[in-house]
């Protein structure tokens, strides 16, 4: 054990924060599951323990991801996106269906599914960090740089656009965010955004799940005029918030939970509102906040301009997603399926999530350890 402590490195408010989310995690599942352990027959202790498994792993990834040299993931990013498109063409043909969305593909034999979004964002963003700082100098050229950078971000996001669209527009977002720290020209940045607006245009009108979004959109800007069916969750969801109050109803108390469709994972932050109060819910958007600043300070300090990109994308990420599923818990965009970094209970994302925090972990290592030069035959450290 002190081996492993002597070995963990990095940026340790990051790590703090990731224990943090960890324990919020497991008060607030355990709390919210009782209705699904009821409909599975078990007790909701056994699904505290398989989340609690899957939070250990998480961790576990990090710190092996963490103590990979962040350069490594330049390399991999290419086998990462050779995988990531042919997996988001079978996902979408022969995946999982589940509430009229394919996004999940089975794992033989362990009973997992895994969403294969999860692994084309950190595959995207690990791309466009490595071919953006590879191109830096001739970053204008439009045919061995801005054609690649372009097609790559398209591809993925109508792969996943048309089963995932909230999930592809964030991950839009990052990468237009990462184009303009990569010093992409404005006009180019420009064609990206507009072919991504024709791409979103025909998902909404033409894609399999244009019914879906269209009605989440008409009840999110009309929800006088919308079918208590479309906005049940946002109902509840809010009435979770109301009735939280400043300090909360306490833990376990939540009553909304037995109401919310998904309130360990797509509405935990409305079942931790109501128990935690504003409280609570300005603790945790504190969190994400200074997960965000620790992360900025990373990518001001990085030697590499990879790692700085990469820093950036990972964290940006991760942040974008958090606020994302707070502002559909208190009202603020239409229903989507995000769940919130390191507390939502889940499989793969939670692991994924586990990865980008590494990533982020061994970048900031590249700031913390002290160079060393060779003089002679004396080490010193730079």
């Amino acid at each position: 054990m002190n081996q492993i402590l002597s070995n963990v490195k990095g940026d340790r408010w990051i790590w703090l924060i990731v224990i943090l989310l960890s324990v919020i995690s497991l008060l607030a599942v355990y709390s919210s599951t009782g209705t699904l352990a009821y409909k599975r027959g078990v007790g909701a202790e056994s699904i505290l323990m398989k989340h609690l498994a899957m939070v250990i792993g998480g961790i576990a990834l990090m710190y092996i991801s963490h103590r990979l040299d962040y350069r490594y993931y330049a390399g991999i990013s290419k086998i990462l996106m050779v995988i990531t498109i042919p997996l988001l063409l079978y996902t979408l043909i022969f995946g999982n269906h589940v509430n009229d969305a394919s996004r999940w593909i089975s794992i033989p034999g362990t009973g997992l599914t895994f969403q294969t979004s999860d692994l084309a964002k950190l595959a995207l963003i690990t791309y466009l960090a490595r071919t953006l700082s590879r191109k830096q100098e001739n970053i204008k050229d439009v045919k061995n740089s801005f054609i690649p950078i372009m097609g790559s971000v398209c591809v993925v996001f109508i792969l996943i656009a048309l089963a995932n669209l909230s999930t592809a527009l964030m991950l839009f977002g990052v990468s237009i965010l990462l184009l303009i720290i990569g010093r992409i020209s404005i006009k180019q940045i420009a064609v990206v955004c507009l072919a991504g607006a024709v791409l979103l245009t025909g998902v909404v009108l033409l894609g399999p799940r244009r019914t879906t979004y269209i009605s989440r959109i008409h009840a999110f800007m009309h929800p006088e005029q919308a079918n208590p069916d479309k906005s049940f969750q946002s109902d509840h969801s809010k009435i979770a918030i109301a009735t939280g109050g400043i300090m909360g109803k306490g833990p376990g108390n939540s009553t909304e939970r037995n109401y919310l469709p998904h309130p360990y994972s797509d509405f935990i932050y409305a079942t931790i509102v109501e128990e935690y109060g504003l409280m609570g819910g300005f603790a945790l958007v504190g969190i994400y906040l200074f997960l965000l600043y620790r992360c900025i300070k990373i990518v001001t300090k990085a030697p590499k301009a990879f790692g700085a990109l990469l820093a950036a994308g990972l964290s940006f990420s991760l942040t974008i997603q958090a606020f994302a599923n707070m502002a559909v818990a208190v009202g603020l965009g239409p229903v989507t399926g995000v769940p919130l970094p390191f507390v939502s209970m889940g499989g793969t994302s939670m692991l994924f999530t586990s990865v980008a925090f590494g990533i982020i972990l061994s970048v900031s290592r590249d700031i913390d350890e002290p160079k060393k030069v060779v003089v002679g035959e004396i080490s010193v450290a730079q």
